[in-house]
């Protein structure tokens, strides 16, 4: 009788496992090997099943993933919940064991060896982050606005593999993990520190990218940073705090004082720029500060510390930029961003690769005929950079195609998140599609030169089995979790 019970178990999970999601899965596994064939192919190559062979590999990737699928979804959904916190905790370690254990490849000690199979911990931190989140937020009583201590585990759960993935030196995979903000949002948190978030990138774009010219004796980044928290700063006090009457002094104040320090400098007389935004950012919010005692006190607050704190991080971004930053990574940046070609250095892939795109034109040059595939002028081209193999040979309608692909498996973890019955499964769901969107821009932006290359994979396409392992632990946890929302109550 036992027996036969476990067996209707297992009947009734895989009638209830969200099969086009699955189908998604596979139908984005396959294209990312035949990719894969298409990026590695030259005229000696056998078969697409060739062991020997990238494709080959791939496939006995995707034959063993299909394997832990089905293991994932025989377990009892219970055991992912009940050793959430154990599963992070065997993941931390292995992880810190990694960063004395793994050899240095290329400056990274990111990868365990293990004979002719070398494993990255990193990507299966994912799921177990994933995990212990899930397990925060469905704890008795547990809500993220409550108090302050709710977001410093919640942090920390999220930053400890950040930190020990940074001592590995490997930082594309460790920025992954930033993505997990986005699930703080949609549990509660403020807007504020997602506009904060992308003001920080606003900042460092601006301050890096036109750090050439002087404006009143300093670089016209940073001037043109201060304008732009000038006028946020403004905006803040005239729609986030609502006062017309502040926000117009404020204005009156910042114009008043430029507009004599314009006529200094027209009869001669310089005034460094710094000086003059640091003096009136304190003047200004020293009113501000005085003046809000007739009003919404926790607002202004908020908003003289958003000034106060732009301007820390905008220090904070030449700092890291010129004494932090290896000179490498400077120069992917500066690529990214048209400060310097580097041609043959760090904007050779790039390049190779907005090439190899752009010659696919409407409708791709055909499966196994990419010139800049087969001449290998791409490096990489079956990892990291496998979508200039689809923009070659498949052109905009291949990859747009892939793009939808994508997009549907997207809306489908969405909507499986929006339907849990618990904290747990919903909250995982959004940690899954947080990894997957983040994967996605970051690997097609940095494909394309919009993004410095930081090494992060095409999820299901790149080459590599860690890759495609972690992403199919995250995919069918979340498959078993919804599988089993029926017999879970509220």
């Amino acid at each position: 009788m036992g027996l036969q019970n476990i067996d209707r178990e297992n009947v009734s999970v895989f009638r209830a496992v969200d099969w086009i999601t699955v189908l998604l899965y596979l139908v984005l596994v396959t294209a990312g090997a035949v990719s894969i064939y298409a990026a590695s192919y030259d005229f000696d190559n056998a078969s697409i099943f060739d062991f020997n062979e990238f494709s080959g590999k791939q496939f006995l990737w995707i034959g063993l993933s299909m394997v832990i699928g089905c293991a994932i979804l025989l377990l009892d959904y219970r055991v992912y919940e009940t050793y959430a916190y154990p599963i992070y905790g065997c993941v931390i370690l292995l992880l810190l064991v990694t960063i004395f254990a793994a050899p240095d490849i290329k400056g990274s000690r990111s990868w365990l060896v293990f004979g002719p199979v070398s494993l990255q911990p990193a990507e299966f931190g994912k799921f177990a982050t994933a995990l212990a989140l899930a397990k925060l937020f469905n704890s008795y009583n547990f809500v993220l606005n409550q108090k302050m201590s709710n977001y410093f585990r919640a942090l920390i759960i999220i930053f400890l593999p950040i930190i020990l993935i940074l001592m590995q030196r490997e930082t594309g995979s460790a920025l992954v993990y930033v993505s997990l903000i986005f699930v703080l949002y949609r549990e509660g948190m403020s807007g504020m520190v997602l506009f904060s978030m992308l003001c920080a990138i606003a900042y460092f774009v601006v301050a890096v990218k036109f750090s050439e010219p002087l404006i009143m004796d300093i670089p016209a980044g940073e001037f043109s940073v201060l304008v732009l928290i000038a006028v946020i700063y403004c905006l803040m006090l005239l729609f986030y705090c609502r006062d017309i009457i502040i926000a117009r002094n404020v204005v009156i104040g910042f114009v008043g004082t430029g507009l004599v320090m314009a006529v200094l400098a027209i009869c001669g007389v310089t005034v460094n720029g710094l000086v003059y935004f640091i003096s009136m950012f304190v003047l200004t919010s020293a009113y501000v500060l005085v003046a809000m005692f007739r009003h919404r006190i926790q607002k202004f607050v908020i908003t003289v510390a958003f000034a106060a704190t732009s301007i820390m991080f905008l220090f904070l971004v030449n700092y890291v930029f010129g004494n932090v930053l290896e000179p490498h990574q400077q120069m992917r940046i500066k690529v990214a961003l048209g400060i310097e070609d580097d041609l043959r250095g760090a904007g050779y892939n790039v390049n190779q690769s907005k090439i190899a795109i752009g010659s696919g034109g409407l409708t791709g040059k055909g499966f196994l005929n990419g010139t800049q595939t087969k001449l290998k002028y791409v490096p990489e081209q079956h990892t990291d950079f496998i979508f200039c193999t689809i923009g070659e040979e498949e052109g905009f309608v291949g990859s747009t195609a892939v793009l939808l692909v994508f997009a549907a498996l997207i809306l489908r973890i969405i909507y499986l998140a929006e339907r849990q019955r618990t904290p747990f499964g919903r909250v995982y769901a959004y940690c899954v599609v947080s990894f997957l969107i983040f994967h996605l821009c970051i690997n097609i932006g940095m494909v394309i030169g919009l993004c410095p290359v930081i090494g992060i994979p095409l999820p299901f396409f790149s080459y590599g089995g860690s890759a495609l392992w972690g992403f199919t632990f995250l995919l069918f946890i979340l498959l078993r979790i919804d599988a089993s929302r029926k017999e879970r109550r509220d």
